[in-house]
């Protein structure tokens, strides 16, 4: 029998599950997918994950694939409303690595026992002593079991666990540029049709992402053609698949029922738009991994540790849903005179002063991990 189950293959369970082994713990990795997932929504990694991850060599191989973007900036209509200077944070890494998802997986997973795939949890049966699992291959047990299998495992755990969906749809494409000034720079052009936001990848790519209609058709060829019309006005062109999708905010009142812990997108989802949901998952992994190997070794659960983990993730993901939805509200269409106005708003957001606290909080700087 493992020591540690780790429910979900993804960025999150991965990092769980290596930094268990390395600390000496038998851990099992069970993936419902039968095959390793080939999207790339999530590629910012924060300036805390990094910071996190050093001792264990995934920094210096994650960077080995990534651009370092140093810099942000807001635009409208093709004038400069403000810049965010990660590159000027007082932190050991004054920066967003930039990589596909997929890429960060790959990394992740030279450090993670191989996950058991095609294996689908139906029931989590907390013990006094233990946790029992029903899987679709057959039931198992474990001392401590950690979910991390994202919004759709939710179930498992959670009453009713609705999540707040937004009007608002996006539309995703990776695309190849040109060389150009602003290669290491992330770009927000906050327009009259809505935002369209551009950042760098590794390889002379960009990723773009804008927003779209909520009724909006969802078959492949007119989505493509609404995309290829917004970066046709930015001078830009669609080279890759484009593809849509919406935004959720959820934060769970709990993440801990004695030896079960819920950690990732599966205790709190908020919107992708500023980057920071795969990140608080990883931090929820790498800042509970030497708390549950105490546990093992000892025999005995760190209580206090435990409690004040869970009240600190908590307080970061409602800092960052919070965020995630000032983001998503200024990125939707408005009128030219209230088009001015957010534009102003911008300015003083990222001004003097008090552009530096929200540089720190685009950086996940306020995150209880940093």
């Amino acid at each position: 029998m493992s020591e540690v189950i780790v429910i979900g293959a993804g960025p999150v369970g991965l990092l769980m599950a290596g930094e268990l082994f390395r600390r000496g713990v038998s851990v099992e990795v069970l993936e419902q997918r039968e095959q390793r997932g080939s999207d790339s929504r999530a590629i910012g990694v924060h300036a805390p994950v990094l910071a996190a991850l050093e001792d264990s060599g995934l920094t210096e191989a994650l960077l080995e694939h990534a651009v370092r973007v140093g810099r942000g900036e807001a635009r409208s209509q093709g004038r400069l409303l403000g810049t965010v200077r990660f590159d000027r944070l007082s932190t050991r890494f004054p920066f967003v690595a930039t990589l596909p998802q997929a890429a960060t997986e790959k990394v992740l997973s030279t450090v993670a026992p191989e996950p058991q795939r095609g294996v689908q949890v139906s029931a989590l049966c907390p013990a006094a002593d233990h946790v029992d699992l029903r899987t679709s291959q057959r039931d198992r047990r474990a001392p401590l079991v950690v979910l991390a299998g994202g919004p759709r495992s939710r179930d498992l755990v959670y009453r009713n666990p609705a999540a707040h969906t937004y009007q608002d749809r996006y539309l995703m494409t990776d695309a190849e540029v040109s060389d150009r000034e602003d290669a290491a720079t992330a770009v927000v052009h906050l327009e009259k049709a809505g935002v369209l936001e551009s950042f760098p990848l590794p390889g002379r790519r960009r990723r773009f992402v804008a927003w779209d209609f909520p009724r909006a058709s969802a078959e492949a060829r007119p989505r493509t053609a609404r995309m290829e019309r917004t970066l046709a006005a930015h001078g830009e062109k669609v080279t890759g698949d484009v593809t849509g999708f919406g935004v959720r905010r959820f934060v769970a009142p709990r993440m801990r029922s004695g030896r079960l812990l819920v950690i990732g997108d599966a205790a709190h989802e908020v919107s992708p738009i500023g980057g920071q949901g795969m990140n608080l998952g990883l931090l929820d992994a790498a800042t509970l991994a030497p708390l549950l190997a105490r546990w093992i070794n000892t025999g005995s659960a760190p209580e206090e540790s435990l409690q004040r983990w869970e009240q600190q993730r908590l307080g970061s993901a409602r800092r960052a849903a919070a965020l995630a939805g000032l983001n998503t509200r200024l990125g939707r269409p408005a009128a030219p005179t209230l088009n001015r106005l957010r534009g102003q708003g911008v300015r003083l957001m990222l001004g003097p002063g008090v552009g530096t606290a929200f540089t720190r909080a685009y950086a996940m700087g306020f995150d209880s991990a940093a």
